[in-house]
């Protein structure tokens, strides 16, 4: 049981890497507060229930502050604190050319994707430093952050400044026991990839989803979940302000056709 005892805050707990997340930590003894702005969250909490664990379900917008506000306090006043604060919630929202995007367009993704965090972080520190305790603050980055080809500009801009937040972070949280730390998945099946998932099999090219990676295939939500599980346990005590990358080897290399040196 990693997470005996512990209290967890995940968004965007309603599918994908939220969802499997919320689903390992409560597997592994944590308590926890799903929150999302789908109607499904309250699946998420349901099947955690069913398996024998402890869960509520919120539906909060991350990109309003009070809202996220609101839900450190209802998760502090539920179980008495928190321990673990997962901003996982993100949009892509467009894959448009970055000639043919709007402000609006942006602002968008940087009011969920970074805000989101910015608020989860801010919150959840807050009530941790005041508990005068120890916890982990984790984010869901992206390859994206890392470097240009793996998502549209204003999604990539946004998990570049999540994993540059991450490091401030835990910068500024020295010495409070607090640890700060990112992770960067590669292409996974999520209701967000969804569309490129689809699009390959309609036509017939299934066999070539995560081809670009060494391990030839795409990830699973449950992947990022156990390492989301691992940064959020005790067993990671010393892991501080890092982006661990989740992407089956994409990001090890530099593009190459395969028996080619040029």
């Amino acid at each position: 049981m990693k997470l005996a005892d512990k209290r967890v805050l995940i968004t965007g707990a309603a599918s994908g890497i939220g969802k499997a997340s919320a689903l390992a930590f409560a597997r592994e003894g944590a308590r926890v507060l799903c929150a999302d702005l789908e109607e499904k969250v309250e699946e998420t909490a349901a099947a955690i229930a069913k398996a024998g664990g402890e869960a509520q379900a919120v539906r909060a917008d991350v990109a309003d502050e009070h809202e996220v506000e609101a839900l450190v306090t209802h998760a502090v006043e539920a179980w008495g604190g928190l321990d673990v604060i997962y901003a996982n919630a993100g949009i892509v929202r467009t894959l448009a050319p970055l000639t043919e995007l709007s402000a609006a367009d942006w602002e968008a993704v940087f009011r969920v994707n970074v805000m989101g965090v910015v608020h989860a972080f801010k919150h959840g520190a807050r009530h941790l430093l005041a508990d005068k305790r120890p916890g982990a603050l984790l984010a869901t980055a992206s390859v994206a952050g890392l470097r240009a080809g793996a998502g549209p500009a204003p999604y990539s801009a946004s998990k570049a400044a999540v994993i540059n937040l991450v490091q401030n972070t835990a910068v500024q949280l020295a010495g409070s026991g607090i640890r700060v730390n990112a992770i960067c998945p590669g292409l996974i099946e999520t209701g967000m990839t969804q569309p490129i998932f689809d699009a390959a099999r309609a036509a017939d090219k299934e066999h070539k989803i995560g081809q670009l990676n060494p391990l030839r295939r795409a990830g699973r939500p449950e992947e990022i979940a156990e390492v989301a599980l691992h940064l959020a346990s005790d067993a990671a005590s010393y892991v501080n302000g890092t982006a661990v990358v989740v992407d089956g080897g994409l990001a090890a290399s530099l593009p190459f056709a395969p028996g080619r040196m040029w």
